[in-house]
């Protein structure tokens, strides 16, 4: 089992937003990483204090997620912190070595691990 990060941010607390770069971010990482909805064990969303129109988590139900555990959380509000972001952490079943795991960083999302940036 291995981990998968990733974040993305949005231009607006809206749904459509929110649903949308989690789409956009889930599927950075499962194409990334070869990994399909069967390998997937669990999801930790986070997000920032400022959204709060809907959970990220209903992007990936409608991408096939429904056996998936997640969970929802914010994030610490450090002050000068990215706005409007979306982490993820996916735990899946993947024989991909650790150090071949491919991390997704998005958007504005990619100041935070520029190193790992798609």
């Amino acid at each position: 089992m291995q981990g998968f990060r990733g974040a993305t941010t949005v231009e607006h607390d809206t749904a459509e937003d929110i649903l949308d770069a989690t789409e956009e971010l889930l599927h950075a990482l499962v194409d990334a990483n070869g990994i399909g909805p069967d390998d997937i064990v669990s999801a930790i969303f986070t997000v920032t204090t400022d959204l709060v129109a809907t959970f990220p988590a209903r992007a990936s139900r409608r991408m096939g997620w429904d056996g998936v555990a997640i969970l929802h959380t914010t994030e610490i509000p450090v002050p000068g912190s990215l706005p409007r972001c979306i982490r993820v952490l996916v735990h899946a079943y993947s024989a991909r070595p650790r150090d071949q795991v491919r991390h997704a960083y998005l958007r504005a999302a990619t100041v935070l691990r520029p190193d790992r940036s798609r």
